[in-house]
C-alpha cells in the first residue's frame, strides 16, 4: 500500500494544546465496523465495557527527556537541543539532535541549564559515539544508572510532541497533564496518550462495573513522531522500543481471554506490545524485548479485540495501525466525521473506541 492512501485533510484548528477537564470529560467516538458511529464521552467508557472484560494499560513513565547544551569542538561551539530516544545502556542513550548535520563523533556535548530557583547547574557532559540510520546518535554520558538519571531530571524538559511545541512552550501544567495518573516505569520520552483519559473516578467506576485492569510496560520512543517518508509503506523502517509484559500480566490476559472476556488496549503502545507477546493462536507469553512490529492493513490480530486511542496524524504509522485494526474505509469514515464535528485531535485531544474488523 501507498503512503498517500493513509492522508486525509485535518484543520489546523483541529489539534489540541491542552487536555480536556476533568481529564473524562473528553469525547469518544465508539467505531463498530458495519455499525453507525456513536459520540460518547470517556466518562461513558464502563458502560461500552462488559463484566470480565481487561483493559491493558501502559504504565511507563515520560521522562524530562528534551535537554538544552552546547557542542564543542575545538574552539568551535554550536547550541544543540537532544530528545532522548531509547536507553542503550546505564551510561549511553540513543537521541535526535538538532542541528545533527553539525554533530560528529567525538563531538563534546554538555548540557545544563538554569532552574526555576535560579541556581546554575553543573553541565551534564557527554560524547557523540556514533551517527545512526534514521537520525539516531549515539551518545556516552560521563555519568550512569540512577546518577544519570538524576542529572537527566534537573536539567531536561517535558518533550511534548512537535505539533504541541511548535504552538506553544512547555509550563509547569504539562509536567502533570503529560503523565497518565498510574505511570509507574521511568522511560518514555512520549506520553501513551490513550491513557491520559483516565481519572481516579473512572477507574473506580470500571472496577464497579467488574472490568478488569492489567498492566504492561512499553517505554514510548521520539520515533512515535517521524514521518513515514517513503511512498510505499512496505519500505518504512521502524523504531525498536522496549517493552515488558510480566509472567503476571500474561497469565491474567489468558485467563480472561479464556473465561470469554475480551482485551481491550489502552493505546496503541499497550496494543502493539500484547500483539508482540502473543503466539499465532492467540496466547499471550510473558515478553522482555524490544519491539519494532509495524500493524497495517492485512496483519492479522492475535490477541486484542478492541482498542481505545487518541486521533492520529495522517499518513502516520498510528494512523496505518487502526486501519489494519478497524478497517481503512472504516476508519477514513470515522475521520471525516470526526473532523466535521469538532474533535480535537493528537496527543492532548479526544478519544475513539475501535472495535476489530471481523
Amino acid at each position: 500500500m501507498k503512503t498517500a492512501d493513509f492522508d486525509f485533510e485535518l484543520p489546523d484548528s483541529a489539534i489540541a494544546l491542552r487536555p480536556a477537564q476533568p481529564r473524562d470529560a473528553a469525547r469518544m467516538l465508539r467505531v463498530i465496523p458495519g455499525q453507525p458511529l456513536a459520540d460518547l464521552h470517556v466518562r461513558d467508557l464502563p458502560g461500552e465495557l462488559r463484566a470480565g472484560d481487561v483493559l491493558v494499560l501502559n504504565d511507563t513513565r515520560v521522562i524530562p527527556a528534551r535537554l538544552s547544551g552546547q557542542r564543542t569542538r575545538g574552539d568551535s561551539v554550536v547550541a544543540v537541543e537532544a530528545t532522548l530516544h531509547k536507553r542503550a545502556s546505564p551510561a549511553r542513550w540513543s537521541a535526535f539532535m538538532r542541528p545533527g548535520k553539525r554533530l560528529a563523533p567525538g563531538d563534546q556535548v554538555s548540557f545544563g541549564q538554569t532552574p526555576a530557583d535560579g541556581l546554575r547547574l553543573d553541565p551534564l557532559t557527554a560524547t557523540v559515539v556514533e551517527k545512526k540510520d534514521g537520525g539516531e546518535i549515539l551518545l556516552a554520558f560521563d555519568l550512569e544508572g540512577p546518577a544519570l538519571d538524576e542529572a537527566i531530571k534537573a536539567r531536561g524538559a517535558m518533550p511534548l510532541p512537535p505539533y504541541i511545541a511548535a504552538k506553544r512552550p512547555e509550563d509547569a501544567q504539562d509536567q502533570t497533564d503529560y503523565q497518565t495518573i498510574y505511570a509507574q516505569a521511568d522511560g518514555s520520552v512520549a506520553a501513551p496518550t490513550a491513557g491520559l483519559h483516565f481519572t481516579p473516578e473512572l477507574m473506580e467506576r470500571l472496577e464497579a462495573a467488574g472490568v478488569e485492569t492489567c498492566f504492561v510496560t512499553l517505554h514510548v520512543g521520539a520515533g512515535t513522531f517521524l514521518p513515514v517518508k517513503v511512498d510505499d509503506i512496505a519500505g518504512h523502517q521502524m523504531h525498536a522500543e522496549f517493552g515488558e509484559v510480566s509472567p503476571e500480566a500474561a497469565a491474567r490476559l489468558n485467563r480472561a481471554r479464556a473465561e470469554g472476556g475480551r482485551i481491550i488496549c489502552v493505546g496503541t503502545t499497550s496494543l502493539r506490545l500484547v500483539e508482540s507477546a502473543a503466539s499465532e493462536d492467540g496466547t499471550i507469553h510473558p515478553f522482555a524485548d524490544d519491539t519494532a512490529i509495524f500493524i497495517t492493513p492485512g496483519y492479522r490480530f492475535r490477541a486484542a479485540d478492541g482498542l481505545m486511542t487518541n486521533f492520529h496524524l495522517p499518513k502516520s504509522t498510528l494512523f496505518m495501525l487502526v486501519s489494519a485494526f478497524a478497517g481503512l474505509e472504516t476508519m477514513r469514515q470515522a475521520y471525516a466525521h470526526a473532523i466535521a464535528t469538532g474533535y480535537r485531535f493528537y496527543s492532548y485531544g479526544d478519544a475513539s473506541l475501535l472495535w476489530k474488523a471481523s
